[in-house]
């Protein structure tokens, strides 16, 4: 092997997971701080996704890894269990003794009772469960049944499930409603952007005490076109690179060894990571896909931040509340300037753009809203996914982009359109510019909120505040007048089978949280629309 003649002391790119090759990106910290808050005081599940091989486990080691001594916390790998089963594994993970042949009311009693016990003592339990997208629903409801014993002030279990994105999808099925609206921490984790995949082949070279200049800047660009910037197809490709060279006697790697060894490595990964197929690989998690829904009645109105107006005749202007900085116009042939590069990509932080957005809402944001934590009680609702810009012309909505310049990511939000121009708002300026020069520092990724006061499910024969924007929303959404009920009678249910008939959806009458969901994702009476931006002004 390779290891003797680049003098590492181990193999740096080996798939074996080891706890000093943790390398931990700006995006694997920021779901650690999303998670932990999540878990805090109030909270009883969290749940982090995302690709096979983006760096999930990892994040969960390094959650466990650095929890305080009060602290029992146990991890549950491939979980493929039973209901009864779980409860013996989490007995088992824990050392909580129980009968053999037990029952599940035995079990579950074993477990509440060592859970009392923790709390008594002044232990806080979490239990983490990887690669949950494999239990079965009706093994995560026995979950769910397991976090009912609380205090008045926390849960005495905390769980967080780590698993792919299919996991989203499973906790969208009505059977899984109750679950999906205790989990109070949501992250779906991203694979490595340009920088960060350079900065962790060097990590990963210093650590095995190689050279960390051994792959040159433009190699270690096509190993993340290839491997979509996920860690663990970084890792094969970098292996596959080394043998190659050691193969042939050279100590210096080339660009073109490592484009051989990208096309040997990923011709035998799967089609959708294949680079000529126009496939969006990566996508954000399903429960961020609405972007819609409240209406007037709720009484949330919102006020606009108070910008200057931007000077006519100008392709790229920053205004800020002080004063106006007018500057020549900018032929569209040329580039942003880089001056102006750095006031679009100056917010690093999402959280800061998130309460910005928020207050174009009217919105008086908490700690736990800037970071997209909404309490499952909360009407407004906070996700980040991907999205084209026809969806966002078409959607009429102030969102966060989420830019990338050469690895520099920042936040702005799209405040202002026209034809050819947009405006972003960037802490307290805006900038204008055409939609060519945005588009190139735009791949998809954007943060949303909505308004989503229906959480309950609403059927025949109830009443209430509830059933009068029920009705709303559906005449909305139909296009036909209002009941003016705030009873549930036959005509609204008639109408909720007409919009379930519409979306394709399981018509059974009753507004539950897959209807709601939609229906709330297609009506946004109340929202924020992104201003307009005339001719004459640009």
């Amino acid at each position: 092997m390779y290891k003797d003649f680049f003098g590492f002391v181990e193999l740096p790119f080996s798939i074996v997971p080891n706890s000093r090759y943790l390398y931990l990106s700006q995006r694997h910290k920021e779901a650690i701080t999303h998670l932990q808050a999540g878990l805090g005081d109030g909270g009883g599940f969290a749940m982090l996704t995302g690709e096979v091989g983006t760096g999930k486990t990892t994040v969960a080691k390094a959650m466990l890894a650095n929890l305080d001594e009060n602290t029992k916390a146990g991890l549950i790998l491939n979980p493929t269990f039973s209901s009864r089963d779980l409860l013996e594994a989490i007995c088992d993970e824990f050392n909580v003794a129980y009968p053999q042949d037990a029952t599940l009311k035995q079990l579950n009693q074993a477990i509440h009772g060592y859970l009392l016990r923790n709390h008594k003592a002044g232990w806080q339990t979490l239990l983490v469960i990887d690669e949950a997208q494999h239990l079965a629903a009706d093994v995560l409801e026995q979950l769910r049944l397991l976090t009912n014993l609380e205090t008045d002030t926390r849960k005495l279990l905390k769980v967080l499930l780590v698993g792919q994105p299919e996991l989203q999808r499973l906790l969208q099925t009505t059977q899984l409603r109750q679950l999906a609206q205790r989990i109070t921490g949501r992250y779906h984790l991203l694979p490595l952007d340009g920088k960060e995949t350079a900065d962790y082949i060097a990590f990963r070279l210093h650590t095995a005490g190689g050279d960390q200049q051994l792959f040159d800047r433009s190699s270690t660009k096509l190993i993340a076109k290839y491997s979509h910037g996920i860690p663990r197809l970084i890792n094969l490709i970098c292996d596959k690179s080394l043998n190659i060279i050691y193969h042939k006697g050279n100590v210096t790697l080339d660009k073109q060894t490592v484009h051989q060894a990208c096309e040997e490595v990923m011709q035998f990964q799967a089609e959708i990571y294949q680079q000529d197929k126009p496939v969006r690989v990566f996508e954000w998690p399903t429960w961020g896909s609405a972007a819609i829904g409240v209406c007037a009645a709720l009484g949330i109105g919102w006020g606009a931040m108070q910008y200057m107006p931007v000077t006519a005749n100008t392709a790229a202007t920053l205004v800020s509340p002080e004063q106006v900085q007018p500057v020549p116009a900018v032929v569209a042939s040329e580039q942003l300037s880089d001056e102006q590069r750095d006031m679009l990509l100056a917010q690093v932080q999402s959280n800061l753009a998130v309460n910005d957005l928020y207050q174009l809402w009217g919105y008086r944001a908490s700690v736990r809203d800037n970071l997209c934590l909404s309490e499952p009680q909360s009407i407004m609702r906070c996700a980040r996914r991907m999205a084209t810009w026809a969806h966002l012309v078409q959607q009429n909505r102030p969102v966060i982009l989420e830019l990338n310049y050469q690895g520099q990511v920042g936040y702005a939000i799209l405040y202002a359109m026209g034809d050819e121009n947009v405006e972003v708002l960037n802490g307290k300026s805006r900038l204008r510019l055409p939609v060519s020069w945005l588009k190139p520092l735009w791949q998809g990724n954007i943060i949303e909120l909505w308004q989503a006061p229906l959480n309950e499910t609403l059927r025949l024969d109830m009443e209430g505040p509830a059933i009068a924007v029920l009705d709303e929303l559906l005449a909305q959404a139909v296009n036909e007048p209002s009941f003016g009920t705030d009873i549930f009678d036959g005509a609204l249910k008639e109408r909720v089978e007409l919009f379930q008939r519409w979306q394709g959806i399981s018509v059974d009458g009753i507004a539950g949280q897959r209807t709601l969901e939609r229906l709330q994702q297609s009506v946004q009476p109340n929202a924020p629309a992104l201003k307009q931006i005339r001719e004459e002004e640009a």
